[in-house]
């Protein structure tokens, strides 16, 4: 911001440092015990840090605006910029705390992973139970899932007792199970086989590939209305998009926490705030490059703090890298599709037709090809209407199959989470 003028530098600074940094620090980090580290502080850590976040949004947000309505001086942007550094680094001040400020540690605070004699010896006991469990899931009745929690538990307690005493006593054959079930630990391979995994592909396929289409197109779409500077609209998205990942992860964390609804609900309802966007620009209402930066800023960030968590909690954390990257396929995919066939097809068809009448105003021949200086350039919303408007209808397909998903896990996620509700 202080060098506007050389973008070459920044552009530097963005892709190398970062790097830098990390591979600087990744010699000391250490690994953690996870919950055996939990510290009273984390919490207010976390909030400290998610609210940064936030003041760090509104803050550029703001500046945009200003920079935009008002226009700013260069001693005003500098000042501004020095402003920009000091949020960024306030988040510092927790580790230094936790460092130099804080009381002692018990040894148990500090314990690293478990010794891997323990652990098998706890995953054998877990293996020893894991088929009768699996054979639970097979016998117990289809009403059982729609019981309160605290009965659900109670009737599949009543019933893995049986099937224990029942495999005991010799009665009963339980049948090894041949893969995992939902919930439990997936390979890769082992989840492409699964329903639920190609429905959430196809499902982020639509609904994000939409998003990034139009994040990809912003510029252009903002020329399109006759807008000098679209820096200012690219700007916004982005904020947008980040606030997306933090309150869509938010949103998903509470209903899933609080009432044990299937997490794909919230990636649902983001997906319909989406579609509404799209339609609201395919319609030409007033204001709608704004409506449409906002709701596709959100709805395309949330998918990304949605469907990590998602995919953790239905296929495990096992081969969580390979089905997450793979997932984030769907993304590539989808741009690939809509913005280079469908988005630049019609663009190209409505600026050559725009360009053909203005040649025909002028008294020239219809025909007549553009001369090397001149490139195709479309006006008015017609120019991505007709795209939005096929995109919010892939949004809501992407809605029905996000809700097909939630009916096939609220067994799983009432397993998962409705004990803490009892």
């Amino acid at each position: 911001m202080i060098n506007a003028p050389d973008a070459a530098a920044l552009i530097f600074m963005v892709a190398v440092g970062p790097s830098m940094v990390v591979t600087a620090l990744m010699f000391i980090v250490r690994p953690v015990g996870g919950h055996k580290q939990l510290r009273p502080s984390d919490s207010s850590s976390f909030l400290f840090t998610f609210s940064i976040c936030l003041i760090l949004a509104a803050y550029l947000l703001g500046v945009l605006l200003l920079e935009d309505l008002v226009g700013l001086s260069q001693a005003l942007v500098t000042l501004l910029t020095v402003l920009l550094i000091i949020i960024i680094l306030l988040p510092v001040v927790i580790p230094i705390i936790l460092v130099f400020f804080s009381g002692p540690i018990a040894p148990s605070e500090e314990a690293f992973l478990p010794e891997p004699q323990k652990e098998e010896s706890v995953k054998s006991e877990q293996d020893g139970e894991e088929v009768i469990l699996s054979e639970v899931e097979d016998e117990k009745p289809v009403e059982v899932d729609s019981l309160p929690a605290s009965e659900r538990h109670k009737r599949i307690a009543q019933l893995q007792a049986k099937l224990f005493q029942a495999a005991a006593e010799g009665a009963v054959r339980v049948k090894r199970k041949r893969g995992p079930r939902r919930g439990e630990d997936f390979t890769l391979m082992q989840a492409l086989i699964k329903a639920d995994f190609w429905l959430i592909f196809v499902s982020l396929l639509l609904a994000s590939g939409s998003g990034l289409t139009i994040i990809d197109n912003m510029g252009q779409m903002c020329e399109s209305l006759g807008y000098s500077d679209t820096s200012i609209f690219v700007s916004m998205i982005s904020i947008w998009n980040f606030l997306g990942r933090v309150g869509g992860g938010y949103f998903s964390e509470s209903i899933v926490r609080n009432y044990a609804f299937p997490r794909p609900v919230s990636m649902a309802m983001f997906q319909v705030l989406m579609s509404v966007g799209l339609l609201y620009y395919a319609l030409a209402w007033p204001g709608a490059i704004y409506v449409v930066s906002v709701l596709i800023g959100l709805g395309y960030g949330a998918h990304w703090a949605i469907v990590p968590a998602a995919a953790s909690e239905l296929f495990g954390l096992k081969s969580f890298g390979a089905l997450y990257n793979f997932l984030t396929l769907s993304s590539s995919i989808g741009t690939l599709i809509f913005s280079e066939v469908i988005a630049s097809g019609i663009y190209d068809y409505y600026a050559e037709k725009q360009a053909a009448l203005k040649q025909h105003s002028m008294g020239t021949m219809a025909g007549l090809p553009l001369g090397e200086d001149e490139s195709l350039s479309c006006e008015g919303y017609i120019c991505y209407s007709i795209t939005c408007g096929v995109m919010s209808g892939l949004c809501l397909v992407a809605v029905v199959l996000s809700l097909i998903v939630v009916h096939r896990t609220k067994s799983v996620y009432a397993n998962l989470y409705g004990r803490s509700q009892a």
